[in-house]
């Protein structure tokens, strides 16, 4: 949870789609206890008998812990520092960039085996002394593997001041901070939960407690660049981040019946919970050529956009994390879809308006937006046909297209909105900008630009053979077999992006919807201006030209 872990992140970078992927069967582990334990039930009926609780054996295991457990440990571990053991075994476990708490259940069959030794030994001696207990067995593996995950969370949690009034403490607690080193250097900091045995193996990393104090006080805490201010789009997408579902938000979002089914109600609570209480917070973010992109979200689903009374509680929203972002240093902020709604704010023009000092840059990206559709068109096209034209972008496109003499048909009921953007128009290319009420009219036409929802019976009307282009949300269903249908406008950012582990939505990994490759341009180009309200069509050119030398490509 990046909103509330931020301040204290050890390793400024963030898990990307490779380590994700390394770790994807992190929880093998569980299934090897789960055996063994298994086993042990099996070949000695007697543990059944154990009763619920015994104090004297927990203190017994806690002894057997400290005398046992861990000097095992550390000895092991650093054995597994040297020649064939971390070349061929423990090399697996450091390979991982960015310690998370799945990575302590990342390593080699015989590491687990050999932890599993480790963590059972003050468990069989509290057996074997006849103190052993049902809840010994679960508490000291819940904790045992609770404080690994703990250590490897590149989260720093212990505050400093219990370690200054009592120094001993350093000795007795191994910190995130403390684990970290050993992850970074490999010559160090070798003990499991008790730094005191690497004083006596005199492994300990002085830098220890200076990069503690260093993580608590905020000194990691960076200001990003630029950043993208998303929205919920319906309780499903809500379950698509990495603090719910890792491996899940690393994929593109579909339908899990099984997920669903076991997170939906939960999530419906966080929804109701978030509408009452929660602000703008921080999701995920990753890094290009050393510019930090953070993506917020508003606390906002779908739906709510388009209630009446949410309008004025939405935009505070908004307005709040661009006045943040301001206060932050960001560069830029980017508006996606609904957040940029053209009812809800004018395209963002609101914000500006309203704080006419504003640092920040405010995009609504939609001239990339703009250029991705207008390429997906062959040069050969003659005419289109268009829905939504009068929006911001078909007003764009629409412009963009007759320059080009490309005839657009624009379907809108709207005769004075039409005649407006028409006369936009130089006069010489008016002529190819054409206003049609009904779908009949083109039902010749091969070449669809969705901008509003069309119904499958809508989409009757056009012709075998023809291209649904959109930039409608949500995209219209693939009704037409006969027809094949554009996705959304969206860019693949560029190779040397880094630390990207989340999917937007539905899209491919690496795959970002044009707004937010939009914004991601304004942010690299260093343009000054902000980006809202109507489109300005003569630079849809120098956006993309833009977009391209920056490394962006469409898909």
């Amino acid at each position: 949870m990046l909103f509330l872990t931020r301040r204290r992140r050890i390793s400024k970078h963030s898990v990307d789609f490779a380590q994700i992927d390394k770790e994807w069967h992190w929880d093998n582990f569980l299934i090897l206890q789960c055996m063994i334990g298994a086993m042990a039930f099996y070949i000695f009926p007697s543990l059944k008998q154990l009763p619920s609780w015994d104090i004297t054996g927990a203190a017994i295991a806690i002894l057997l812990h400290v005398v046992i457990s861990e000097p095992l440990y550390y000895w092991t571990h650093r054995a597994f520092h040297k020649g064939s053991l971390f070349s061929n075994y423990h090399y697996l476990h450091h390979s991982i960039r960015i310690p998370q708490p799945l990575t302590a259940g990342f390593a080699t069959p015989l590491e687990h085996l050999v932890l599993m030794g480790v963590m059972s030994a003050p468990l069989i001696g509290a057996c074997l002394v006849g103190h052993g207990s049902m809840g010994l067995l679960f508490i000291h593996i819940l904790v045992f593997d609770f404080l690994r995950g703990l250590g490897s969370s590149n989260v720093e949690v212990f505050p400093v001041g219990p370690f200054q009034a009592f120094p001993a403490l350093k000795y007795l607690i191994s910190t995130p901070t403390y684990h970290s080193i050993h992850h970074t250097e490999k010559d160090s900091n070798f003990c499991l939960f008790m730094p005191f045995f690497d004083w006596l193996g005199g492994t300990i990393n002085p830098k220890a407690w200076d990069l503690h104090k260093e993580i608590i006080s905020g000194k990691n805490d960076q200001v990003p660049d630029f950043v993208f201010l998303a929205h919920v789009v319906d309780v499903t997408h809500s379950l698509h981040v990495q603090f719910v579902l890792r491996w899940q938000a690393s994929l593109p979002q579909k339908f899990r019946p099984f997920i669903i089914v076991i997170l939906w109600p939960s999530a419906f609570l966080v929804m109701l919970m978030m509408w009452a209480w929660s602000k703008t917070f921080l999701i995920s973010s990753y890094t290009i050529r050393d510019k930090l992109h953070q993506i917020w979200a508003v606390p906002r689903y779908g739906f709510q956009y388009f209630l009446p009374f949410a309008k004025d509680g939405i935009n505070n929203q908004i307005e709040l994390a661009i006045l943040r972002a301001n206060k932050m240093g960001v560069k830029v902020l980017s508006l996606a879809a609904l957040n940029k709604n053209e009812a809800l704010n004018g395209g963002g023009t609101l914000f500006v308006n309203k704080h006419p000092d504003l640092k920040v840059r405010v995009v609504h990206g939609n001239t990339l937006t703009a250029a991705v559709i207008l390429h997906e068109i062959p040069e050969s096209t003659t005419e289109v046909f268009m829905t939504g034209a009068t929006s911001k972008l078909g007003r764009a496109i629409a412009l963009y297209l007759c320059k080009k003499r490309v005839r657009v048909m624009m379907r809108t009921l709207s005769t004075e909105r039409f005649n407006k953007i028409q006369k936009e128009a130089p006069e010489e290319y008016r002529q190819y900008l054409v206003q049609v009420t009904k779908y009949q009219s083109a039902q010749n036409c091969k070449a669809w630009i969705v901008g509003k929802w069309l119904s499958p019976r809508e989409q009757m009307w056009a012709p075998s053979g023809t291209h649904f282009h959109q930039f409608v949300v949500p995209p219209i269903i693939s009704f037409r077999r006969d027809c094949t249908y554009g996705k959304l406008a969206a860019m693949r950012l560029p190779d040397d992006v880094q630390g990207l582990g989340t999917c937007e939505y539905t899209l491919d990994r690496g795959v970002v919807h044009a707004c937010h490759a939009g914004g991601v341009v304004h942010s690299l180009e260093g343009y000054t201006h902000h980006e809202v309200g109507a489109i300005d069509v003569d630079r849809i050119n120098i956006v993309w030209k833009a977009a391209m030398k920056h490394g962006l490509r469409p898909v």
